[in-house]
This record gives C-alpha cells, structure tokens and sequence, in this order.
C-alpha cells in the first residue's frame, strides 16, 4: 500500500482575476512565490499513516535538501529504504536481509526511479509543485481554508489531462489538487494543517483523497518537524548483525 498522503474541504471559487490583473503577471508572482517557499524548507521529519480502504499503514520518512531520503514502512512490511545522494540502500526487516541497488542509470532516469521510489512517502504540500514551463494557467480563488488562494492549471497541450493546484495566497501553501482525465475526476484535499510561524509557511497534516465523490483514501501525521538539524549519517544504513546482504537493481532484480 502506498503511504502516499492525499487531499480538501469544499472550495468556493471565484472565476476570472481581478479587474485589471494580468493572469500572465499572476502566474509569474505564483511561480516566484512557490521558489522561494521551497527555500524556507530545508528539512523535514515525518511520521504518520495512510489508510486505503480496510488496509492501515504506518510510515517515516525523513528529507533533506539537496536530495538525501529515508523512508521506512512499518509492519508487516517492515522495511527501510535510504538515499544518501549517492547510494541507495534498503533493509528488509521482516526477513533480516539487507541491499545495496547497483546503479547503471543515467542522471534522468536514476532521478525518476528515486521518485517513483519516494514519492509516496512524502504527503502533496511539503515541496512546491513541479510546473512546466508551458500549459500553465493562474487564476483568483477562494478556499475553506484560505480567504485568498490561487489556482495554478496544468493543461499539456494536445492531451485531456487536467491538474489543478489550489494554493494559499501569498503564501503558496498547498490547499488541494485536482485531476481529470476525460470524464474521470480525482482531487486531494487538505483538512487539517501544521503551521510555522517562523518560517511562514503551513504544511498538510490530515489529507483525503477522493474519486468519483467518494472517499477513497486518508492519511495522518502524528509528527511533523520542520527544519530539523539531520546529519549526513542520516541517510547513510549499515548491515545490522545477522542480516543477508545482497545487490538489487533498480529494476527490482535481486542476487544473493
């Protein structure tokens, strides 16, 4: 199960930018705003757990800027995956075997693997969306959560593919996002958020994901730490006494 955090309450929209606004001008300040938040955050520490459905997962994870990762999950997965800039490493607790992924990608594809690996430890709201350089509209809102808010559109073009990004003005901070894709319509929605006052900033701390107007998924954080000071050694994992050691790849094959 994916401990990916997902998504609001009801949003009251108002259509169109004020009078006199230059969208093209909204989306420029939108853009600098959202820069400028990722600077703020340098660090984090989170602890939580998602449910889908029947199934009740908890999870870890902890981050630091540039790109250093750890994520565990907790049973009955019981495993620890860790990317310390240069290596990725993983421990299977529940079998007491311990990997080290051998690394033949290029820089692009070793960074979508890394991704697809710890992006569902890591909740929507923590780092700024990630914004092409065309297909991107901005717009005026409002939110349950925010008198101001902007909502940012990504529309590919040629595709049917919709994503909006419901975000607090002027602070950036994420409220919601939704998706459609022709006719099927998905949104991730914050109900509950962890404030810093010093750093300016809000992050989610209760989100549901939802589809089709049903809930479908929910996901908790008990603890939230923002800018904690995380040594290198962090990230860096060590063969525990009696585990297995072995090499993976990063396409999952494994040899003793």
């Amino acid at each position: 199960m994916r401990p990916r955090a997902l998504l609001p309450l009801s949003l009251v929209l108002l259509t169109g930018c004020p009078k006199g606004e230059d969208p093209a001008a909204l989306l420029a300040g939108a853009r600098q705003r959202l820069a400028a938040r990722d600077t703020r955050l340098t660090s984090y520490v989170l602890e939580g757990s998602a449910q889908e459905g029947e199934q009740t997962m908890r999870f870890q994870f902890a981050w630091r800027a540039p790109q250093k990762m750890l994520g565990t999950l907790g049973a009955p997965l019981q495993r620890t995956w860790a990317w310390d800039g240069t290596r990725l490493v993983e421990r299977d607790d529940a079998t007491r075997a311990f990997y080290t992924y051998q690394d033949d990608l290029t820089p692009e594809r070793r960074v979508g693997a890394l991704t697809a690996l710890f992006n569902p430890f890591a909740p929507e709201g923590f780092r700024a969306p990630l914004l092409p350089g065309e297909g991107v509209s901005a717009r005026r809102a409002t939110h349950a959560l925010a008198p101001e808010a902007v909502e940012l559109t990504v529309r590919p073009p040629g595709s049917d593919v919709e994503v909006t990004y419901v975000l607090r003005w002027p602070a950036m901070d994420f409220l919601a996002k939704r998706m459609r894709s022709g006719a099927d319509t998905s949104e991730v929605r914050v109900e509950a958020e962890h404030c810093e006052p010093a750093l300016s900033l809000c992050v989610p701390r209760t989100l549901t994901q939802w589809a089709g107007g049903q809930r479908v998924a929910q996901t908790v954080l008990t603890r939230t730490e923002l800018n904690p000071p995380l040594p290198a050694e962090t990230f860096t994992l060590t063969p525990p006494a009696g585990y297995t050691v072995g090499q993976k790849t990063f396409a999952g094959e494994q040899t003793p």
